[in-house]
């Protein structure tokens, strides 16, 4: 673990090197410095930053069951997907019980136990590791679908929740965020937070709630990082108060081109595209309970996140899954989040995007909000590099070949010259073939134009399956789907 401490300021922590201490002990000591006279982290060190830790971590018996395993994996097979088996079930959704009940498969983020698939068919919800297909594939490939075809349940609890009011809140995220986050009250903005080099520290969606207050939806993961990159920059005397409030409320993803129909079953409100187009929220009533919907979605389908009190999930659960019984509704899993999302496309912070990626290399730049007033931080940066050729560009990888699978930092060839590493991997169940997503590098320049006329070839195990490229998403690149 490295940096300064989200508590304390300039306390900065070298500790828990897992016995590699004296092989990292020469850059941890450069970096560490570095971050001390700089003031910021000098490259992406999310991988060993302090702050992807919360308080649920800072605990005897958590530490003494999960180190005690993590020393072990150091000479064990470091199998794709796999979860750790110790301090376990210590953040549970309201909607656990009934997940398992259902055969939900669960892995672990943030101390969150995550359905990441459901088993089918008799089988047994483990996992069966490999570095093929492994025995949850079908059931994956029925989440997805469902999703593509009728409408699917996501249990998304763990998002971290961030609430900032005050009087300088809006100028507060109008400095901190790429976009323009001077909205309607009730309009949802993606944007990205960024450092002074221009690189994400966070993307995340905006929710104004009010004149003076907004609810940040960001990563499981990603909530006291968050958290203490937005007060570690307030300025001198401004008012703006930020809270945590990821207990407070479940969420509950409806996704599918049925969603507005399952829905509609349950409450009286407009579901329509004329009362309740995309990127808006409202509070709208579901059967006994009153939920934040947010029209939104990161599977690239019609779809609501139904933000509910924590105390009502199950309930609000229950009646949704009475409701759409005839409708081919699924719960589905955080394996199906993965293949939807890059099947549209949709970028994963701490995997397409880090500290050291930039919107414009990563094919974001229509989420920067350029001109608005005050500007905000990174923008210089950005500007600069907006005029000079990018090195690098983020691309989608099909593989022409159906049979093998993706895990991700797989090499990428361009013309038979190694050109990057696939950033995420999973199957395309919609288009029948493994994706990739990955930066294409070329220190002259890389422009779109260089990306298409290439032939890429990712390498799985040492051998070269063709694959197409794409900068558009592969799926509903129109966003008929979505906005329909």
């Amino acid at each position: 673990l490295m940096g300064e401490t989200p508590e304390l300021r300039s306390l900065f922590v070298a500790a828990g090197f897992n016995s590699v201490g004296i092989a990292s002990a020469g850059g941890a000591g450069r970096y560490l410095a570095e971050w001390i006279i700089g003031g910021h982290m000098p490259i992406d060190l999310w991988s060993v930053d302090v702050r992807r830790f919360g308080a649920y971590a800072n605990n005897t018996a958590f530490l003494r069951e999960r180190s005690a395993e993590i020393l072990g994996l150091h000479y064990q097979m470091a199998w794709p997907n796999r979860e750790f088996e110790t301090a376990r079930n210590i953040r549970l959704s309201p909607l656990h019980d009934r997940l398992a009940a259902q055969g939900a498969s669960f892995g672990v983020k943030a101390g969150w136990e995550r359905p990441n698939w459901f088993a089918r068919d008799g089988m047994l919800p483990k996992m069966e590791y490999s570095f093929g297909r492994q025995n949850w594939f079908e059931c994956h490939a029925a989440e997805h679908r469902a999703a593509r075809e009728a409408v699917a349940v996501f249990d998304q609890t763990g998002f971290g929740k961030l609430e900032l009011r005050g009087r300088d809140a809006l100028a507060v995220l109008q400095r901190l965020c790429g976009n323009n986050i001077d909205v309607p009250v009730g309009h949802v903005v993606y944007t990205g937070m960024f450092n002074a080099r221009g690189g994400f520290e966070s993307d995340l969606t905006v929710i104004r709630t009010g004149a003076e207050s907004f609810l940040l939806i960001t990563g499981t993961a990603q909530a006291t990082h968050d958290a203490d990159w937005i007060t570690r920059n307030l300025a001198p005397g401004e008012q703006a108060e930020l809270r945590d409030v990821t207990l407070a409320s479940s969420v509950i993803g409806v996704m599918g081109p049925r969603s507005r129909e399952l829905l509609a079953r349950l409450g009286p409100a407009d579901l329509s595209n004329a009362a309740f187009p995309f990127g808006t929220a409202q509070l709208i009533e579901l059967g006994m309970t009153t939920v934040r919907a947010v029209r939104i979605t990161y599977v690239g389908e019609l779809g609501w996140e139904l933000h509910v009190p924590t105390p009502q999930a199950a309930p609000l659960y229950d009646a949704l899954m009475a409701a759409g019984r005839d409708l081919g509704l699924a719960n589905a899993g955080h394996y199906a989040i993965n293949s939807l999302r890059m099947e549209k496309g949709y970028r994963a912070w701490g995997a397409e995007i880090s500290p050291d990626d930039t919107p414009l290399e990563a094919g974001l730049g229509f989420a920067v909000a350029w001109d608005k007033p005050g500007g905000f931080l990174g923008r210089e940066a950005l500007l600069r590099q907006r005029e000079t050729n990018l090195t690098r560009m983020l691309a989608t990888f099909v593989l022409e070949d159906p049979a093998p699978v993706l895990w991700g930092a797989e090499p990428i060839e361009r013309d038979g010259v190694t050109v990057g590493y696939t950033t995420s991997g999973s199957y395309a169940h919609t288009l029948g073939a493994a994706i990739g997503m990955g930066y294409v590098s070329n220190p002259p320049g890389v422009d779109a134009a260089f990306v298409r006329a290439g032939s890429y070839a990712i390498v799985i195990d040492g051998e070269r399956y063709a694959a197409r490229a794409y900068l558009r998403p592969t799926y509903d690149p129109a966003r008929a789907r979505i906005l329909a």
